[in-house]
């Protein structure tokens, strides 16, 4: 029995070997890039050329001399990728990794709610459609939430501006409570976040590891940020643990970020709030997939030269603001 699974194991793990080998060949040959959100698979992590979270994902697809964006993340990061590069090629690996939170606003719905006020500023989480961004001013991260909207009110009359959050209303409300800026938020939310990351798994948590320190999403509750030592996005998490001399860390995100956290601090522990904070959609991309769509260079995304024009600006605009640490 022993020598039989080391058998599998063993070819599972040439198979792996050969598959990476075909993958670096291709992109060579095709001029390619492979950019992954710290949410992927750990196989996917180690194929990349970059991995990252929303800013600096979007801010590498902006960046790269390569022809070809094969885009390891959700529909709305390869639309953006898109929008920013309309003369590459951006290929997602599977058509069907979408973001629940995303569909909770669409243009039109958008359009509406800004029909109740009279001059509106609208701030669109990149987490949204590009024709969302088309019907917006500017667009944030969770990096540069903040700074978004205060450069908001620095540029108007605040007095006179009704300003728009959509689509998460848990990032918007930390945004209101760190600026005092009154905001009109749209009542969406991320599923993995709002729902697997609980305010009684991270008191479990700190009871389990009382000297650790607790960073949490803030796509999460405000329950659950209150009892945070740092409110912070995926890609400031990454580099303030490796500044901190903690040595423990209780991670309230999806639990993709772990991998990249053990690998990049070897003698640090991270403990997730919940096991079950896993996004779905983000675990549809596989190294299969990746190798399939660049031999075969499908699953384009194309973004309609009307809505890209439109949602180029906002993007722009937030590529243009730093992010909050």
């Amino acid at each position: 029995m022993f020598n039989k699974i080391t058998t599998l194991r063993d070819i599972s793990i040439n198979k792996m070997k050969e598959t990476i080998k075909k993958l670096n060949k291709l992109k060579k040959e095709k001029n390619a890039v492979i950019l992954a959100h710290i949410y992927q698979l750990p196989e996917i992590h180690n194929i990349a050329d970059f991995v990252g979270d929303s800013l600096d994902l979007s801010r590498k697809a902006g960046q790269t001399n390569a022809d070809v964006i094969v885009f390891c993340g959700v529909h709305f990061m390869a639309e953006t990728a898109s929008i920013l590069n309309p003369k590459k090629k951006v290929l997602i690996p599977d058509l069907n990794a979408g973001c629940p939170m995303a569909d909770m606003i669409t243009a039109e719905k958008l359009k509406e709610f800004k029909s109740q006020y009279k001059n509106p500023v609208v701030v669109a989480y990149v987490n949204t459609s590009a024709a969302v961004k088309a019907e917006s001013d500017i667009c944030c991260t969770s990096s540069n939430a903040v700074n978004v909207v205060k450069s908001i009110v620095g540029d108007t009359n605040a007095e006179n501006s009704d300003i728009i959050f959509v689509p998460d209303r848990n990032l918007g409300n930390y945004v209101r409570k760190l600026t005092g800026i009154k905001m009109n938020i749209w009542n969406g939310f991320c599923p993995t976040h709002n729902n697997f990351i609980l305010p009684e798994y991270l008191l479990k948590a700190k009871e389990e590891h009382p000297h650790a320190e607790i960073l949490v999403h803030p796509e999460c509750r405000p329950e659950v940020a209150s009892e945070a030592d740092h409110i912070m996005s995926t890609g400031v998490m990454c580099r303030y643990v490796e500044k901190s001399t903690a040595k423990e860390f209780i991670i309230g995100t999806e639990t993709g970020i772990l991998y990249k956290l053990r690998k990049d601090n070897p003698g640090k522990n991270f403990y997730p709030v919940s096991s079950f904070a896993v996004c779905p959609n983000m675990k549809k991309i596989t190294l299969a997939k990746v190798l399939d769509i660049l031999t075969n260079m499908k699953n384009a995304i194309r973004v309609s030269e009307d809505i890209r024009q439109k949602a180029y600006r906002p993007i722009l605009k937030m590529l243009e603001i730093k992010a909050q640490g």
